[in-house]
């Protein structure tokens, strides 16, 4: 179920161990040799953000011997919400770098093992096969599959969270007997259809909640104590404080896990969730729809060119920060398209270009000759025309 280190092959305590586990050692539970497994377990935690955070500092905390963590990104004003490993000193570095600092300090017994790059289907079978149990803290659906797929290839138990708003999900998949994320969700969603945290927004306390059910489900595991989230999906309510659970089971027809697989080896992730690869937005066409960079954009509004900006976001993003043009939000447009004009060039922005993109889409659909994206938003816009425009 976890770890599969037998009992003379576990590494001895020191004394700094047995002072510093004391708490551990004195349940019946966990014991000595129950601590003796954690120190010669590897993990793997996928993310060092906001499910990575809470995850990672409790393993190390707890006495993991060994913690991996996959990670590209750079640390953001915006993470500092949620993602307690890194702070204000830490912008702009390396989320692994901060990442590492933070748990050695915890525990400088760790042994920390940064992979400092994006998990693909070139490079995941051969990261997730030096660790005993890998755990899920990413926030995009060709990740998930990914990682999912992986695992049950490896054999490896996959400990699951997600979150959004303010709603989370844990579960334990890819074990012997259990299902798989597959089982529970065969397809992914439709490109734009579940926004992201960044779309969507996140309660910050929410992931350190999903975080630490991760992380004791990985000790539960190592230990081989307890009932494992296996063939169990719980879920978090954290607006009203309640927790559902869902009962789970094996799909013999599942393509990765099921009786006859037809997923036997790791495929293209990107394609399977429907997302198109990147192109320069000067020369992309999304489903019909021409995407205009935020340079482009720049460079016609400064022209003088008549131009019909349309902002789909809410009210209370406009007022953090805008490129001007007509406010709808995006629930709004169907009731309101008499206030578009169809006679000029239309060009659809809001946060990073997914929400604009249905909109856009729409209205071409409804009869408007001239629609644009802008793609990435004002995100783009921030990152690219005005650093002055501020990012949330």
């Amino acid at each position: 179920m976890g770890a599969t280190t037998s009992p003379t092959q576990l590494p001895e305590l020191t004394s700094d161990d047995l002072a510093r586990y004391s708490r551990h050692l004195i349940l019946p539970e966990v014991g000595r040799e129950g601590q003796q497994r954690l120190k010669a377990a590897r993990v793997l935690c996928v993310g060092a953000g906001g499910l990575g955070s809470p995850l990672a500092l409790y393993l190390a905390a707890a006495g993991v011997g060994t913690l991996g963590m996959v990670d590209f990104d750079a640390v953001d004003a915006s993470n500092l919400q949620r993602q307690i490993l890194h702070s204000t000193l830490d912008i702009g570095r390396k989320k692994l770098d901060s990442a590492a600092e933070k748990l050695l300090a915890l525990n400088p017994a760790l042994h920390a093992v940064k992979h400092e790059t994006k998990l693909s289907s070139a490079n995941a079978l051969g990261i997730l096969s030096d660790y005993d149990i890998v755990a899920d803290g990413t926030d995009n659906f060709p990740t998930r599959y990914l990682v999912n797929d992986a695992c049950v290839l490896l054999g490896k138990p996959n400990v699951y969270g997600s979150i959004f708003r303010f709603e989370g999900q844990a579960s334990v998949f890819a074990t012997q007997d259990g299902p798989c994320y597959r089982c529970l969700y065969p397809e992914p969603p439709p490109p734009g259809l579940a926004p992201s945290c960044a779309e969507g927004g996140v309660l910050g306390i929410l992931p350190g909640l999903v975080g630490m059910i991760q992380a004791t489900e990985v000790i539960k595991l190592i230990l081989g104590k307890g009932e494992p989230l296996i063939g169990r999906l719980l879920l978090v309510d954290a607006l009203a404080m309640r927790f559902g659970e869902l009962k789970l089971r094996k799909d013999p027809d599942c393509p990765v896990c099921g009786l006859h697989p037809t997923v036997t080896q790791l495929i293209d992730y990107q394609q399977f969730c429907g997302l198109a690869p990147a192109i320069e937005p000067e020369q992309a066409v999304k489903n019909g729809i021409p995407q205009l960079s935020v340079k482009e954009l720049k460079q016609r509004l400064d022209a003088g060119e008549d131009l019909f900006i349309l902002d789909v976001r809410e009210p209370f993003e406009y007022q953090i920060a805008n490129l001007g043009g007509k406010l709808i939000p995006q629930n709004e447009v169907p009731q309101r398209l008499e206030e578009i004009d169809r006679n000029r060039e239309i060009v659809v922005y809001c946060k990073m270009g997914a929400r604009s993109q249905r909109i856009a889409e729409f209205l071409a659909e409804a009869g408007y000759p001239n629609v644009k994206n802008l793609a990435g938003g004002i995100l783009a816009w921030a990152d690219q025309i005005d650093p002055k425009t501020p990012k949330y």
